[in-house]
């Protein structure tokens, strides 16, 4: 599981790494209907997520104009929030317009990523029970400018295997986009401790799962492979990915498979609505695609990353 130590150019690399944007310093946020400057965007101390991580959250993209899939990301959102009895205090058009307000505060039309947050909201008393959030739901956007490094696609992401899993979904569904991220931020901590750049989480059984940011695919003999989905974040990308694959004659498979298969893949990426597709370089100091291998995206990581962005224009237009 260790990998060489990363040198000084790579020690800060993730999946979400953007370029610098000082823009960034003075951005609007919307909290509760009002849109204010990042330095005065607060939630009080007696929030259900600040207290116990209780709410859930969506990544989108803003290209030219448009959220991409935002229905998708809304049924995810939505679904969720009635899962785990939380009024969101808005329907869906009351979500769009609230993130078009925050962009146009901003003045981002493309190239920008958000961060939608909702929680319990504000708890009479400091325990956890969900009856003590009496005022309703807290309702925050960041949006950002925001373009992922080129680095990313030219060099790719080192994985480790990690020990932490992702649990059954009677424990905690992976499925919730929650704000409870203990689990996968151990698992970050565990690949940073084994010197590579994220975990790769197996999934109860010992399958191949995802990453503690992102999903995950394989190549092999011109298939695609990602896991059953059963114990993972079912993402919005991730799905369409799948999509794209089966639209386009591209073998395609959910399934279980161990290191095994991944470690002899041809290629493997990630998948997440920032990166959209992201090269994997090595997982457990092992050369995806062998020690020759080119650096980046091999072709067939390449014609679904073509494809997607295809699929991404044909929104915006």
């Amino acid at each position: 599981m260790i990998s060489a130590a990363p040198t000084a150019d790579e020690s800060s690399t993730t999946t979400h790494e953007a370029e610098d944007d000082v823009r960034n310093q003075d951005i609007m946020i919307y909290v509760n209907g009002e849109i204010v400057h990042r330095n005065d965007a607060k939630v009080s101390v007696y929030d259900a997520g600040f207290m116990l991580g209780d709410g859930m959250w969506e990544g989108m993209r803003l290209y030219d104009g448009t959220w991409a899939f935002f229905e998708e990301h809304m049924d995810r959102l939505f679904n969720s929030c009635k899962a785990v009895s939380i009024d969101i205090g808005l329907d869906r058009d009351g979500v769009a317009d609230a993130l078009r307000r925050t962009a146009a505060a901003n003045n981002m039309h493309t190239d920008a990523h958000c961060r939608l947050m909702v929680t319990r909201g504000l708890k009479a008393k400091p325990f956890q029970h969900p009856k003590l959030s009496r005022s309703g739901s807290t309702l925050v956007i960041i949006i950002e400018h925001s373009k992922p490094v080129d680095r990313l696609q030219k060099r790719g992401i080192r994985l480790a295997s990690v020990p932490q899993v992702r649990g059954l979904p009677n424990s905690q569904d992976a499925k919730f986009n929650s704000h409870s991220k203990l689990n996968c931020v151990i698992a970050c901590l565990q690949a940073e401790q084994a010197g590579a750049d994220e975990g790769l989480m197996l999934d109860p059984h010992g399958f191949v799962n995802t990453t503690n940011a992102c999903n995950f695919f394989i190549v092999r003999k011109g298939e695609v492979w990602t896991s059953t989905g059963d114990y993972c974040m079912n993402g919005v990308t991730r799905q369409k990915v799948i999509d794209l694959c089966r639209a386009n004659e591209i073998p395609v498979f959910e399934k279980n498979y161990s290191l095994y298969e991944a470690y002899s893949s041809d290629e493997a990426f990630l998948t997440g609505t920032f990166g959209a597709q992201t090269p994997v370089r090595e997982i457990d100091g092992k050369r995806i695609g062998g020690d020759e291998a080119p650096e980046g995206a091999g072709p067939m990581t390449r014609r679904i990353r073509d494809l997607y962005k295809q699929l991404v224009a044909e929104q915006t237009r």
